[in-house]
């Protein structure tokens, strides 16, 4: 017979509840970009979830304090992205106020055209990639055929493909191209027409309510103790949009056509059926205001401005709804040709400090998921 050994290892008994720390990121598994998340674990359940960032951080803010009032435009419209002439616009607009400049009629409406397509391009992005970060690769091939063909008629009037620079103060860059109302348009039409994908390809799926439906819910007072705006807020049924509580540009006339879109629930499924809503109404608004072009008499996209421009001694906020949220400019003017200082309020910054109150408790196969919901940018975080 032959002798057999036996060998026992011990692990101890405070190893099974020896917290384990998990560093995601600051690469590709922390999903849109360059985010570190400092994890605590207790066997596959969250206990402490610390959001890292500052590895994308260029000091905008600073760099706004050595350039003119034009050139901080170009500063302005990196920091999210996708939502490049939104970005731009509010500058402008706190600018504008400090200056007490009134806008043409043709310009208020063509900036709220525009913005709006650019939420639709926004949204486009995050209605592909969220799907595919849980797995399904096809909703994402769909988004881009959109994405492209919004992009082209933006690029046709800008010049740009996502960092437009069309925003000026006083207005716009420039007119209008001939026939680009037109083609427009047809680029509105395209997409909406294709946009029952993402209700019966995404929404639709089982696999995809069963990893969303339920997970990282959001509460209402953890909305307001953090901050958190935009679609994110709205999907946990707070019911704020600056577009009707406090309009700007041409929304005050658009009353009867945009929706405010929310959701009691406040989990994934909730965000992504907010943002997806959103995305219709952004398209029948863009449509509004093609409609309100059409019947505008020809006149002036913009005001001539001195050859130095300076703001007034003072300081003002001009805020807007950005395509992920509220962001905002405090601007303070000496008199001089560049700002004082200007801060920027970024959507992303506060949307994701709640993940230090949403991840803990959760399992670790849910994290990815918690997220992509948040539909942020980096960029937008690190400014």
């Amino acid at each position: 017979m032959t002798p057999t050994t036996e060998t026992t290892v011990g692990i101890g008994g405070a190893a099974e509840s020896t917290d384990m720390v998990l560093n995601i990121g600051p690469q590709h598994p922390s999903t849109h970009g360059v985010l570190r998340l400092r994890l605590v674990l207790d066997g596959e359940r969250i206990v402490r979830a610390e959001p890292v960032i500052g590895y994308m951080h260029r000091g905008a803010e600073k760099l706004f304090e050595a350039r003119d009032y034009r050139q901080i435009i170009m500063l302005a419209n990196r920091h999210d992205w996708l939502s490049a002439f939104s970005n731009e616009l509010g500058v402008v607009l706190a600018v504008e106020r400090m200056l007490g400049m009134e806008v043409p009629e043709r310009a208020v409406w063509t900036r709220t055209l525009l913005a709006e397509l650019n939420r639709v391009l926004n949204h486009l992005m995050f209605l592909g990639s969220y799907p595919l970060e849980l797995g399904g690769i096809t909703p994402v091939f769909y988004a881009f055929r959109e994405r492209e063909v919004l992009q082209n008629v933006m690029e046709e009037v800008s010049g740009g493909r996502m960092h437009y620079m069309f925003n000026r103060v006083g207005g716009l860059k420039e007119d209008l191209p001939a026939g680009w109302a037109g083609r427009a348009r047809a680029a509105v039409a395209a997409v909406r027409s294709r946009m029952d994908v993402f209700d019966d390809l995404v929404l639709g799926n089982e696999i995809f309510r069963g990893r969303t439906r339920g997970v990282g819910a959001l509460s209402p007072e953890a909305v307001h103790a953090y901050g958190v705006s935009g679609p994110i807020a709205r999907g946990s049924g707070v019911d704020f949009d600056l577009r009707r509580d406090e309009p700007y540009l041409a929304y005050g006339e658009l009353r009867d056509t945009l929706k405010v879109v929310t959701r009691s629930e406040g989990d994934c499924l909730a965000r992504f059926e907010v943002l997806l809503e959103q995305t219709h109404n952004a398209l029948d608004l863009a449509d509004a205001c093609l409609d309100r072009l059409a019947g505008l008499p020809p006149g002036p996209i913009n005001q001539r401005l001195p050859k130095v421009l300076k703001a007034p001694e003072g300081h003002t906020y001009a805020w807007t709804e950005n395509p992920l949220g509220i962001n905002g400019y405090y601007l303070v003017s000496k008199g001089e040709k560049t700002p004082y200082r200007l801060k920027l309020r970024s959507a992303s910054y506060n949307n994701i400090q709640a993940l230090t109150e949403l991840l803990p408790g959760t399992l670790v196969a849910d994290m990815v998921a918690i997220l992509g919901s948040m539909f942020f940018v980096v960029g937008d975080i690190d400014k």
